[in-house]
């Protein structure tokens, strides 16, 4: 069994957010497996199969600082190991549209990332960062909770299906092939 979470904040307020890119990426997998996504009490939640494989998709419905809750609560109930949790968010130290994979590691400064490390307690866990960039002079908080310009349109559409991908091929072939096609 797999476990993806899709990072972001809940409501329609950030929606289309640079901090929502993570929830954007799960549903584009939800849509692509025909998994449907039903509230639980800390996070929307949906049971499929991708290429075979059992997993469990993941959106919290609580804000990104405290997502670490609800990615404990997901591993609890459906009995996943760090060795099979898949997050997938933002990065501003990347590039607009860029794609990292990562098998474990530090926080980097995400704080949704840092409190899954808190509420789980390891760092052994997979990360799909999808670059956000960053604009000089804006505040990074007022940044990620910034749309999307115009002209960065087309590039968020490609990362998202990357990531998607990104997410499949983890768990069809393995995360150290994805980091070597998609890194």
């Amino acid at each position: 069994m797999w476990l993806i979470v899709g990072l972001g904040n809940p409501g329609r307020r950030y929606a289309k957010t640079r901090h929502n890119i993570g929830f954007m990426v799960a549903d584009d997998l939800a849509e692509r497996y025909g998994i449907e996504l039903r509230t639980k009490e800390l996070y929307v939640a949906g049971k499929g199969s991708i290429e075979g494989n059992n997993i469990v998709l993941v959106e919290p419905l609580i804000f990104m600082n405290r997502s670490g809750l609800a990615v404990r609560d997901a591993m609890r109930r459906h009995g996943v190991e760090a060795g099979n949790l898949i997050v997938i968010h933002d990065d501003i130290d990347m590039e607009t549209g860029k794609l990292k994979i990562r098998k474990k590691g530090s926080s980097g400064g995400h704080k949704g990332i840092e409190s899954i490390i808190q509420e789980t307690g390891t760092k052994e866990f997979i990360r799909v960062k999808i670059g956000v960039g960053r604009e000089e002079g804006v505040l990074v908080e007022d940044y990620v909770l910034g749309k999307f310009r115009k002209e960065e349109i087309p590039a968020l559409k490609e990362a998202i299906i990357s990531a998607a991908s990104a997410v499949v091929m983890i768990i069809q072939d393995g995360v150290d092939k994805a980091m070597n096609t998609f890194n």
